[in-house]
């Protein structure tokens, strides 16, 4: 039976189909309209729609990752601010109704997680604790080839642990998330704040690499926090490994710079746990997603 997979992103809805060895046959991207609810659920209808006729309507299992969750209590979308014509929707209910069809659904850095875990960077290893630093920053828990949820679907949501309670406000109503500091989007908008220049993560990044003193200072608050909040996360958890995904995961300085913050931070004689880079790129979420499907 072919998998079928479906990752939703704030920019765009990707599609995978695997076949029963985990072999690609098909992947396509289209952007994701979110004018509205509907225009939403259409393009995801739509994507798949195509992947049945690309498969010619073969068996297949259909798994969706999307940001945030689906609320045990409510059944409603929560926490999902780039998505968030979502929040407060049946959109789980609503896409079955669609589709004629039931599916898995999942948080997309646990779809990340899960794929680096069976088939990516943390392969063989017992607890994967996977991030996500890109526009914001997430993570997932796989442990023994299973993702942990938690009670209140909210396992590893990293990015909204709070390390600094006088930083920047985050849209969760905290100030001083993980999230508002080594993310993409808060390593811009600390930035901004800061040193009164509007750079993106890349160029603040090219900036530092030449030493210009404001992207320095800028870059020196982010591997600090980077090395405290991984240090937080691995006293709880103390993974098997650690695998770093998203956008900012391809500053090679956090293997290095990084890792070297967190070891300072960690609250043992040493630090054993490796932080390593992703292996499947950013396709490991869609493949995380075809592997949960039913």
């Amino acid at each position: 039976m072919l998998r079928y997979g479906i990752d939703l992103g704030g920019t765009k809805i990707e599609g995978v189909i695997l076949d029963a060895e985990g072999r690609e046959l098909f992947r396509e991207r289209v952007p994701t309209d979110q004018s509205s609810y509907d225009a939403l659920l259409g393009g995801i209808e739509g994507l798949y729609r195509g992947m049945i006729a690309a498969a010619g309507g073969a068996a297949h299992t259909l798994g969706i990752g999307t940001p945030g969750a689906i609320s045990p209590r409510t059944g409603l979308l929560k926490n999902s601010p780039n998505t968030a014509c979502l929040i407060g929707r049946p959109f789980a209910a609503d896409l079955r109704a669609r589709l004629g069809r039931g599916f898995a659904i999942e948080n997309d850095a646990n779809c990340f997680a899960l794929a680096e875990a069976l088939h990516g960077a943390g392969r063989g290893r017992r607890v994967v604790f996977g991030v996500i630093l890109g526009t914001g920053c997430g993570g997932g828990i796989v442990i023994d080839g299973r993702v942990h949820r938690g009670l209140q679907s909210i396992g590893g949501e990293w990015g909204h642990m709070v390390i600094d309670p006088r930083g920047s406000p985050c849209y969760a109503g905290h100030r001083g998330c993980v999230e508002t500091f080594i993310s993409g989007g808060g390593l811009e908008r600390r930035h901004a704040e800061q040193r009164g220049e509007r750079k993106s993560a890349s160029e603040i990044v090219a900036a530092w690499r030449r030493g210009e003193p404001p992207a320095t200072a800028t870059m020196d608050e982010f591997f600090a926090q980077f090395g405290q909040a991984l240090a937080n996360l691995i006293g709880v958890l103390d993974p098997d490994i650690v695998v770093l995904g998203g956008g900012l995961s391809n500053v090679d300085e956090l293997y290095t710079r990084g890792v070297a913050e967190v070891a300072k931070r960690v609250f043992s004689d040493s630090l054993e746990t490796p932080i390593v880079k992703h292996a499947l790129g950013d396709s490991a979420g869609v493949i995380g997603a075809a592997l949960i499907g039913v």
